[in-house]
């Protein structure tokens, strides 16, 4: 694909996430006052209790905060991440008038999460972010060595925890459940259906399987050096790469070989390169 053509679909990604994040809090989240994390749960915590508008609260947090993790952090975060950091409140104050599409906190918080994880998973499919509390957890990580994830977590949760001191405990429960659905949705978006099964084969038969895993089943093989660890015995090893459809027939293909064989099978959820994913 030419540089140019990919430019302009990442860029038309993070617009389109940022919509999709921006549609899903004012008609799922705001509405039921769900603060499910990040700077849009902050800005949700204000409205409830200051009255001031959700979007100007999120353009005044991000842009200081992307600031801070270019200056602090040293790091490029490019345009794409700043289109980010900018689009997402202007969409938010664009459709701050559309009606709640639901009352319910229960499915506020479900589709509410749904639409944010989708949002934010397109948005990292045009390898952007949205700036906001990722970047001040990237800065605890620098100072602090806390584990990243660890970092998010401390920032969601206290979001999470005066989101239930100021509304209710009961909303609190909900902003989690928004919370889980989105982080799923997110690896979902990232992911897809397309798991595949990384299968390791520890058989007597090496040349037959290995053979019969290529010219049968049509899959490329790698075979690894091992040794046992009772016996200390060198013996080669299997690695093959099949999708879902595909691992029935590896199974059963490797045990009319050597039915003793020792098949051990591990999701595979990012193959890149040939019978894959390109790119």
């Amino acid at each position: 694909m030419p540089p140019l053509l990919r430019h302009i679909i990442e860029y038309g990604l993070v617009i389109l996430g940022s919509f999709f994040v921006a549609l899903a809090f004012n008609i799922f989240l705001l509405p039921n006052n769900i603060a499910s994390g990040g700077v849009a749960g902050i800005s949700t915590i204000t409205k409830g209790v200051f009255g001031w508008e959700p979007g100007i609260v999120q353009a005044v947090l991000n842009v200081p905060l992307f600031i801070t993790g270019v200056i602090i952090l040293g790091k490029n975060f490019g345009l794409k991440s700043f289109v980010g950091t900018m689009v997402l409140p202007l969409f938010v104050l664009l459709t701050s008038q559309l009606e709640p599409a639901s009352e319910n906190p229960l499915l506020g918080a479900i589709f509410g999460g749904m639409g944010v994880g989708l949002g934010l998973g397109i948005v990292f499919r045009g390898r952007a972010s949205t700036g906001g509390i990722d970047l001040a957890a990237q800065v605890l990580h620098k100072f602090t060595h806390l584990p990243l994830g660890v970092s998010v977590a401390l920032f969601d949760g206290m979001i999470v925890l005066t989101s239930a001191l100021v509304f209710s405990v009961e909303e609190g429960l909900y902003a989690l459940i928004g919370l889980f659905v989105t982080s799923r949705t997110i690896d979902f978006v990232q992911v897809g259906l397309n798991t595949s099964k990384n299968v390791m084969i520890i058989t007597n038969d090496v040349d037959k399987v290995r053979s019969a895993i290529l010219h049968e089943i049509d899959r490329g093989v790698t075979v690894l050096s091992g040794a046992g660890g009772y016996t200390e015995e060198e013996r080669r090893i299997i690695m093959c790469v099949v999708q879902q459809n595909e691992f029935i027939k590896l199974t059963q293909t490797v045990k009319l070989i050597d039915p003793g064989a020792f098949v051990v099978a591990m999701n595979a959820t990012e193959v890149l390169g040939e019978g894959f994913k390109t790119s």
